[in-house]
């Protein structure tokens, strides 16, 4: 027993401290999830600022005659082009200064092959390549979006990358592109955006659409191309998730993302994994903790076993001594609490025992009373009457035919019922008395309610338990069709494997029931017929076969009754 309460001891330790790491864990990363998600929500807003303040720039420039006229007039005469160079200055001016945001380069570059910067040192990108550059044919491939996209600066920079929105400058009288404005910003300057939100093991990437890494923090994955982690982007996306746990860069991250619609790009937020679980939790600490409780609980453990040990031998040995005598010995409740609670529990199941005993003698006097009961039932008075006034009936009427039928039908249903004390009959026996009944209420009331039999040539020569079948059809004759003026009954009988199958079965108004095996209440205290009633009927059968058979009924209210009779295979010898 000892041993037992160790290891139970030691594995529920192990399962507890298990349990509150995981708890704790699945808590942070909970709470971190909220946190990081206002995170998320912050750069994106700071972004958002930066996109509105860009598309006003590029709007006011579509709407500007100035900058339009500075980009279709091809006078080159030095003083006109001194004139048009001082006034797009100052629109431009005005234009950066709508923007305010440091290291910020507008340009603009025109079909007549001038060009103005406001910065040529944030983006030294000469004309004559600017003007074949994929992010100014991706401009006239869509000149009334705002393309925001990624250029290496290459072949003039390659070391300082920028993030570029452009957009295709159109009149609108003739569809005509005059010229592109793009308002460039580097890549480490976009990056102070976001910076403030990055720390160790918190990095932020800001991936376009083919999974190019277009600014990040870690700086060594600016312009490569990451299609797994856009992979694992794209799953968040489609299953709207919050996060997702992932494996990428060779170690596990907790993944946020975000689409930005006017980008066209993804913030992502990636988390490292272990630098999250070793700042929550000591294992250490908790596992040392878990060891000192263990040692203690495992000390009082032993003392409280030495304890008990001498007063549960003494209960032990009272309770073998008993099997020598009889279950009238109780034994002495003495000892520890838990002997004394051993002792009265013993006690009192001696107690349930014999209560057990007196129960099932009870119940066994029960039975053969109910077997004596069963072959002293007799014809109700009522049920002779009605059925005699109906055969004078018949006679006055001058219907000698049907009134000795019934007459016959009454003789045989007597025979069997009162001159045959036997406690079973068989199926045909049984089927014989339950035609006579039938065709004497059909007699006195009329053939609106169809009998129909089908009874198996194999179950006729099977004990049943007498009038079993009689009560379900009285039933259903007298209380089956209140509301339904017509209908049928059928009986069928059958032999399922070693089970003899009896159903009754009608079309009539049904009833309520709470489940299949609840018996029906009855509709009242008149017995047309017996005073054997359908739950005489269940006690009889289980008391006869056991409580393995019985009676299940199923009904639907308003559409009918069906009573299913399970009994064992029993043949008349």
């Amino acid at each position: 027993m000892f041993l037992v309460m160790v290891t139970s001891i030691v594995t529920v330790s192990i399962c507890i401290t298990f349990a509150m790491i995981q708890m704790s864990e699945k808590l942070f990363i909970d709470q971190f999830s909220i946190t990081n998600a206002k995170v998320v929500e912050q750069i994106t807003s700071n972004f958002e600022n930066y996109s509105y303040s860009t598309a006003s720039v590029m709007h006011q420039a579509q709407q500007s005659g100035t900058v339009k006229n500075f980009l279709i007039d091809k006078n080159t005469e030095p003083i006109a082009l001194a004139k048009a160079t001082y006034k797009i200055k100052q629109q431009m001016d005005y234009y950066d200064s709508l923007l305010n945001h440091d290291g910020v380069n507008i340009v603009l570059m025109g079909e007549n092959n001038r060009s103005f910067s406001t910065n040529y040192v944030k983006w030294p990108f000469p004309q004559e390549i600017l003007r074949e550059h994929a992010i100014t044919l991706n401009a006239y491939k869509n000149p009334n979006q705002i393309l925001y996209q990624y250029a290496s600066q290459d072949p003039v920079d390659t070391a300082i990358p920028s993030i570029v929105a452009t957009k295709a400058l159109m009149d609108r009288s003739n569809n005509h592109i005059y010229g592109v404005i793009y308002v460039s910003l580097r890549e480490n300057d976009f990056r102070q955006m976001y910076s403030r939100y990055t720390g160790n093991g918190n990095d932020v990437y800001l991936m376009d659409q083919s999974g190019r890494v277009v600014s990040s923090n870690k700086k060594a994955i600016i312009g490569q191309n990451e299609s797994d982690l856009l992979k694992q982007v794209k799953d968040i996306e489609n299953h709207n998730l919050e996060l997702k746990q992932v494996n990428v860069f060779n170690k596990d991250y907790l993944l946020f993302s975000s689409y930005l619609p006017t980008f066209d790009m993804y913030l992502i937020n990636l988390i490292d994994r272990e630098n999250v679980q070793k700042n929550l939790v000591d294992k250490k600490t908790i596992v040392f903790i878990s060891a000192i409780i263990v040692l203690i609980t495992l000390c009082i453990v032993f003392l409280i076993s030495r304890r008990m040990t001498k007063s549960l031998s003494g209960l032990v040995k009272e309770i073998s001594d008993m099997s020598k005598s009889n279950f009238d010995f109780y034994v002495t409740e003495s000892g520890s609490y838990e002997t004394k609670q051993l002792a009265k529990s013993f006690n009192y199941m001696l107690d349930e025992l014999h209560e057990y005993v007196e129960q099932l003698i009870e119940t066994q006097k029960k039975q053969r009373n109910a077997e004596l009961e069963a072959l002293q039932q007799q014809i109700n008075p009522h049920f002779l009457y009605n059925t005699l006034a109906s055969v004078k009936f018949m006679v006055q009427q001058g219907d000698r035919e049907k009134s000795v039928e019934t007459i016959h039908a009454l003789i045989s249903l007597l025979q069997n019922t009162i001159g045959n004390i036997n406690e079973t009959n068989t199926v045909e026996q049984e089927l014989d008395n339950l035609k006579n009944y039938v065709y004497i209420n059909q007699m006195r009331y009329g053939d609106r309610i169809k009998m129909h039999y089908f009874i198996s040539p194999e179950c006729l020569a099977c004990e049943v338990p007498k009038l079993m079948i009689q009560p379900f059809i009285e039933n259903a004759f007298f209380h089956g069709f209140n509301q339904k003026k017509e209908g049928y009954i059928q009986l069928l009988i059958s032999q399922r494997e070693e089970e003899l199958l009896c159903e009754v079965v009608d079309n009539g108004d049904g009833m309520e029931i709470e489940s299949r095996s609840n018996l029906p209440k009855s509709k009242g205290k008149r017995h047309f017929f017996s005073g054997i009633g359908i739950l005489n009927v269940q006690e009889r059968i289980q008391l006869l076969y056991g409580e393995k058979y019985g009676i299940e009924v199923d009904s639907i209210l308003g559409k009918g009754t069906r009573i299913r009779i399970r009994l064992p295979v029993i043949k008349s010898k």
